[in-house]
C-alpha cells in the first residue's frame, strides 16, 4: 500500500479503510467501542457489517 501525505478524505473513505478495519478486528486487536463508533458514522452500514462478523456490534455502538 503506498502512503503519501495529505491523502484526500475520498480516499481514507475507501474500501481499503474497511479492509485495515477487518484486519484488525481478524487480529483481535482491542478496539474500544467509541473508535468502533467512529468506523459506524464514516462508513455506515459497510462498517457494521463488518463489526458484526466479528461479534463486536451492538446498538451502544451507534452514533447519536
Amino acid at each position: 500500500m503506498d502512503r503519501q501525505p495529505g491523502i484526500s478524505r475520498d480516499k481514507r473513505l475507501s474500501d481499503e479503510g474497511l479492509a485495515r478495519l477487518e484486519n484488525q478486528l481478524e487480529r483481535g486487536s482491542q478496539i474500544s467501542d467509541a473508535v468502533l463508533s467512529q468506523w459506524i458514522r464514516r462508513y455506515g452500514d459497510a462498517a457494521r457489517e463488518v463489526i458484526r462478523r466479528y461479534g463486536r456490534y451492538s446498538e451502544a455502538l451507534e452514533p447519536e
